[in-house]
């Protein structure tokens, strides 16, 4: 075969361009490989069956005696065999440097790589910095290593441009076969590219095998090369293998790792292959993307069921490997940077980027950044992480939370207020949540309410324990409601200093610090979830496609879980739905609106329907409804401020700001469309909330009368007001840069509209968490009577409240979170109540009994003890006083108790929640963001931005 020839100089390099189909930078390759500063000695092409003049391109370069054609399925690494099993052997030290044909080296690439193999005698690899072809800034590869399931790491962030940060000559476990510069000698002495890897980490494993037999593998950064990745980046068609090129790239991943590794590390790494292919294939299913699951599960299988091929790779690597592993182990993938590797998969997925995958790639590519973003992305995480504003707000706020609740922290036992002390388990929720009869209070058939199935969740993912569920949705919704309303309005407003004022305004609301004095855990949490509402609403009605169809999805759920916790959000959000479709309709709108509304009734039927049959309901919420809790007349300057009423609430002045605010938005020309539409929201949650507080609702089991709290639909009318001050924040920008008089009114307006969240934050910090709640309830099962009530025994509590005395019915322990929201019996509460008013009056009839019938044992009082009742009780002869003070009296009846027997359960109520159960996970499937890539209309769906602000501009 012939060649061309150059100067020879002291070392030899034989360069072999392999192409296919790749004319596109052949061309620019070439030109590169004839411009080096150090020519090379020999230039050899071969062309693997182009169908677009590759291989006429390499012959009027080469020449015709200096190019090989072989068939179109030839590997990488059995071209650049046949090449060298044609060539003699070069005089001095020979060197082969290998190029793909979309890989251009700069002109001094060889001359640096050849200069770095004269300082290390030891180097048998050499490799250069790999940039991007596109965009030559960006750092594509300085090195490659792997962890112990083979996956590929780079040690670059994403789209990170060279800015000389990575130079210098290092050790590295491998270099890529795109300009890789190896020893002839070495390459023959290790047995070259293994064909059984004829594409994907093919060079991995060559520079595996050279590093086991004693030579060195190393980066030279002073040599540049840009890489198109072709195959990789699917730019063109892989004909190598028949295998999708996910699966070969998983299939060879793996086959390295475990054919390199010494016996007792590929054990561990058996096992972490094994259950990680296991775990990653139930996220690509959760993430709707079946065929890469496939894949995942494929190729471990391919590499599992063929042993005898694995034992036959082993044997071949066999020399050196234990020996010179100790080096190989510096040098792969830490053990934590595979969290952070899951943590930006798991984020990506949340993105609604899909699974960030390498898949043979040298690097992950990012669509598209806004402005001035590159300076973030090029940076550090920790950078990344505490130069977001959206960060830096959720820890402010986290910071002002953890101040202003200092008394909360750390107590005993969380409750007061409507929440009841939370006590037990996420074991003691899902028992509550699946039972079809309800041993509680005085037994009930009824549903157990939703929100207890969503805080049994919650409670499993912390561990089982149910307070830190609650602490986290109560005490922390402040922090959760600033970072829910920062992410959600990205897509509306393009400011970040603008979304951080709305964030914190909303988060630091009247509404939500009243929330938490109170114990509204059912306000709480839809005040986190309300700017994802108006989000995915957003999408839903300017979305195309399956996107906006996934936000339907989404919208749905989270309403099921808003509903569950204050079932008051699913009118409000209905009537604004069905308004939102009629203002702005498009086709597919109303099938995505019906789906929206459709899934909360499928999955909280027929708890739903309960509440609707009493619609009372509707205006409660998670807890206890006291008239302690509310202000029984709300004035209306009240409600004008965005002021709920009932504990905690700051001056109605701290608001005024924020108020002022939207008011002078209604004096800007522009926009006029989405001023009318906030302010209508505004306007629509004030009304409702002037009705709810007017409107007195009966307790659950009747114990209180008391005007609903007003919070719910307040913080509708605040969303409203916050996004018509935000979407006209832009022109804040042009009064300010015009000058003068407008200057300064712009000025003016930004110190008002902050006043709202700086003197709420201050407020809140200077007086804390004032209202009935607490961290250290006593437990309203008295010791005395819960050791005496080991078979179930139920005990009368007896409380002085405002419209007098009122029972509670407790089954051997404090009522756990929710149990006060099942409905009792009517019948056998009448009857109860009649007995214990009987008790205190000193009536004298057999009330004992009728108790003793319902499975009362012991008579409580609450503190503070009345003479009178006290007195009352000591003169009934079916009871005997067990003890007696000023702070709490305990007596048990003389006649043993007798627990009724359950009535037979509903066979439709374990059927009915496997069904919810499948309904839950098809919507979440439905609603999980998955992959973007692949369709036109998932490429429509990266830029939300220009949606969101087409639905606002209209």
């Amino acid at each position: 075969m012939s060649i061309t020839d150059s100067p020879r100089l002291h070392h030899s390099v034989t360069a072999i361009v392999v192409s296919h189909d790749g004319a596109r930078w052949l061309g620019e390759t070439l030109d590169a490989l004839l411009g080096q500063t150090r020519p090379v000695d020999r230039a050899v092409g071969v062309d693997n069956g182009s169908r677009d003049g590759s291989a006429a391109l390499l012959t009027g370069v080469l020449g015709p005696n200096a190019v090989l054609t072989l068939p179109r399925s030839t590997s990488f690494g059995q071209a650049v065999a046949e090449v060298l099993g044609r060539l003699e052997p070069a005089d001095g030290q020979e060197w082969i440097w290998l190029l793909h044909d979309d890989c251009a080296p700069d002109a001094n690439a060889l001359r640096n790589l050849l200069r770095a193999a004269d300082a290390d005698p030891k180097a048998g690899v050499l490799g250069p910095k790999l940039r991007d072809w596109l965009d030559r800034r960006i750092l594509l590869e300085i090195g490659v290593t792997v962890d112990r399931t083979g996956r590929r790491d780079t040690g670059l962030e994403p789209r990170e441009f060279d800015q000389g940060q990575y130079d210098g000559v290092r050790d590295v476990l491998s270099v890529s076969s795109a300009g890789m510069l190896i020893r002839r000698d070495v390459w023959d002495e290790v047995g070259g590219l293994d064909p059984f890897l004829p594409l994907f980490r093919d060079d991995l494993d060559l520079c595996w095998r050279v590093r086991a037999a004693g030579y060195r593998v190393q980066n030279v950064t002073q040599a540049v090369a840009w890489h198109a990745e072709a195959a990789t980046r699917r730019r063109r068609r892989i004909t190598v293998s028949g295998d999708h090129p996910r699966r070969l790239d998983r299939r060879n991943a793996i086959f390295v790792v475990m054919a390199n590794l010494p016996f007792w590390p590929l054990l561990w790494a058996l096992v972490r292959n094994i259950f990680g292919s296991a775990f990653r294939t139930l996220l690509f299913l959760v993430a709707k993307r079946p065929a890469d699951a496939l894949d995942e599960i494929v190729a471990l299988g391919s590499v599992l069921g063929h042993p005898w091929r694995m034992i036959k790779a082993r044997r071949a690597r066999a020399k050196g490997r234990r020996q010179n592993h100790a080096a190989v182990r510096r040098l792969l993938t830490p053990p934590g940077a595979g969290y952070r590797r899951l943590s930006d998969r798991i984020q990506s997925y949340l993105a609604g980027t899909g699974f960030v995958e390498s898949a043979g790639r040298h690097h992950a590519v990012a669509s598209s950044q806004e402005d001035g973003e590159e300076l973030l992305t090029d940076a550090g995480a920790m950078q990344r992480i505490f130069s977001n504003p959206g960060v830096l707000l959720f820890l402010a706020l986290t910071a002002v939370t953890l101040i202003a609740e200092r008394g909360l922290i750390g107590g005993a036992r969380l409750g007061g207020g409507a929440l009841v002390p939370v006590i037990g388990g996420s074991a003691d929720l899902w028992g509550l949540y699946l039972e079809g009869y309800h041993q509680a209070g005085l037994g009930s058939d009824e549903w157990a309410p939703p929100y207890v199935g969503v805080l049994a969740v919650l409670s499993t993912v912390l561990l089982g324990k149910t307070w830190l569920a609650v602490s986290v949705l109560l005490l922390g919704s402040v922090p959760l409601a600033g970072l829910s309303a920062y992410a959600a309005t990205r897509s509306m407003i393009p400011s970040r200093w603008t979304r951080v004022w709305l964030a914190s305004s909303y988060a630091l609301l009247p509404v939500a610090t009243g929330a938490v004095a109170a114990g509204r855990l059912g306000t709480a949490v839809v005040s986190v979830l309300l700017p994802v509402y108006a989000a995915l609403a957003t999408t839903l009605l300017a979305g195309e496609g399956r996107r906006a169809r996934r936000a339907a999805w989404g919208l749905g759920l989270l309403l099921a879980v808003g509903t569950a916790f204050a079932p008051l959000v699913y009118p409000l959000t209905l009537v604004l739905g069905a308004l939102a479709a009629l203002a702005f309709p498009r086709r597919g709108v109303a099938l995505s609106v019906v789906i929206a509304f459709g899934v909360p009734v499928a999955l909280l039927f027929p708890w739903l329907a309960q509440v609707l049959g009493n619609p009372g309901r509707l205006l409660l919420e998670a807890g206890l409804h006291q008239l302690s809790l509310v202000d029984a007349v709300l004035p209306a300057q009240s409600l004008l401020m965005l002021s709920p009423g009932g504990p905690g609430m700051p001056p109605l002045w701290v608001t005024g700001g924020l108020v002022s605010a939207c008011l002078a938005a209604l004096l800007m020309r522009r926009n006029r469309m989405v001023i009318a539409i906030g302010w209508g929201v505004a306007l629509f949650g004030v009304l409702v909330a002037i009705l709810v507080s007017r409107t007195p609702v009966v307790s659950l089991n009747g114990d209180a009368v008391a005007p609903a709290w007003p919070g719910v639909p307040l913080a509708f009318a605040a969303t409203g007001m916050l996004v018509v001050a935000a979407l006209t924040a832009d022109r804040i920008v042009e009064f300010r840069a015009a000058g003068g008089l407008r200057r300064v009114t712009a000025l003016a307006v930004v110190v008002v509209a902050f006043s709202t969240p700086l003197l709420a934050a201050g407020m809140w910090v200077a007086k804390g968490v004032g209202g009935p709640i607490s961290g250290n309830v006593p437990d309203a099962m008295p010791a005395l009577a819960a050791v005496n009530s080991g078979n179930g025994e139920r005990t009368l509590l007896l409380r002085t409240r405002e419209n007098g005395l009122t029972f509670t019915v407790l089954s051997g322990r404090t009522p756990l979170i929710g149990e006060s929201d099942i409905p009792m019996r009517q019948a056998a509460r009448e009857r109860v109540g009649v007995a214990a008013a009987g008790l205190v009056s000193g009536r004298g009839a057999d009330d004992a009994g009728v108790l003793a019938a319902h499975g009362v044992q012991f008579v409580v009082v609450a503190p503070p003890v009345s003479p009178e009742i006290s007195q009352a009780l000591d003169s009934q002869p079916a009871l005997a006083r067990m003890s007696l003070s000023r702070e709490l009296g305990v007596w048990r009846l003389t006649q043993p108790a007798v627990m009724p027997p359950a009535p037979e359960g509903d066979p439709w109520h374990g059927r009915w929640l496997w069904i919810q159960a499948a309904i839950l996970l098809v919507v979440s499937a439905l609603a999980a963001p998955g992959s973007r890539s692949g369709t036109a209309d998932d490429h429509a769906s990266q830029n939300p931005p220009e949606s969101a602000r087409e639905l606002a501009s209209r």
